[in-house]
């Protein structure tokens, strides 16, 4: 019996051993510090690390309005880019899942954006709004193209939002597509025969069908958005007058810039909470809408 035991679990530590550790050293450890020097004055160089308690807790909560000021602008940005990352990723799979000749071409191109850094795409975007708009806005003389882009806290947060989804919807239309392909051809045949048109078929069959698809993309799209930071960095620092600061960069700024470790990763803890909670009330409430077919 112990030898039958043992040749169970062998090939088990074999395969998950080493995948174990690595995610217990890379993860586990350093979130555990992290909720540990939550509760430090730690200022992330010095080697004496000070217990404070709930002080940095209560100085978010009473005297740090730049933290809830990023928070709502995080809060602004997730609901805006969620909708609209999976609208557009949406619309952009249900059409290249038809008898489209490029439609293999029209994929590939849409996901690329996915595979650029933020960074790097940040600072693409940023020619284009400073230096493309420019152009274009004189050429056409369109006043759309002369808006001061990255500086003003209203362009600011469209101009993120863009980016954003200009980004990310490709990475949701595959999902879409391996969901869609896989919706039953007779349903729709026999919906058709019924007389139903592509609105009544879309609200009625298709959504429902593909709803676990859905709840993969609102949860991916969620946690993109709450955690945004290297498009943040890139386009507009924050600015102007961190109008358009995202948690994530706040809590960088107060960690690194700062240096109030503590804060920073008291900050972060907070926002791991509301974004956790968030993201288990959406995946419970798109799971009780699946349905087979």
């Amino acid at each position: 019996m112990n030898n039958h035991k043992k040749s169970k679990w062998v090939p088990q530590l074999i395969f998950v051993g080493p995948v174990l550790i690595f995610f217990t050293l890379i993860m586990i450890i350093p979130f555990l510090l992290g909720m540990y020097y939550s509760f430090t004055d730690w200022n992330g160089v010095a080697g004496t690390v000070n217990w404070v308690g709930f002080k940095n807790f209560t100085q978010i909560f009473t005297n740090d309005s730049d933290f809830w000021k990023s928070f709502g602008f995080t809060v602004r940005f997730t609901i805006v880019g969620v909708i609209l990352t999976n609208v557009v990723g949406f619309f952009l799979a249900y059409f290249l899942t038809k008898g489209l000749k490029l439609r293999n071409v029209l994929r590939t191109v849409f996901f690329m954006p996915n595979v650029i850094g933020g960074l790097l795409l940040g600072f693409i975007w940023q020619f284009i709004f400073i230096k493309g708009f420019s152009t274009l806005g004189d050429l056409t003389g369109w006043s759309f193209f002369n808006l001061p882009w990255l500086g003003d806290s209203t362009t600011g947060f469209w101009g993120i939002t863009i980016v954003f989804v200009w980004q990310s919807a490709g990475y949701l239309m595959v999902v879409y597509i391996s969901s869609l392909t896989n919706v039953p051809t007779e349903v729709m045949e026999a919906a058709e025969l019924d007389g139903a048109n592509t609105w009544q078929m879309l609200r009625s069959i298709i959504i429902p069908l593909i709803m676990p698809a859905v709840t993969i993309c609102l949860f991916l799209a969620i946690s993109w958005a709450f955690k945004m930071f290297d498009l943040n960095l890139s386009l507009t620092k924050g600015g102007p007058f961190k109008s358009t600061e995202s948690v994530a960069m706040n809590v960088y700024v107060e960690a690194f810039q700062n240096n109030r470790y503590g804060l920073g990763t008291a900050k972060s803890l907070l926002f791991f909470i509301v974004v956790a909670v968030i993201t288990m009330i959406q995946v419970r409430l798109t799971k009780s809408k699946e349905v087979e077919a």
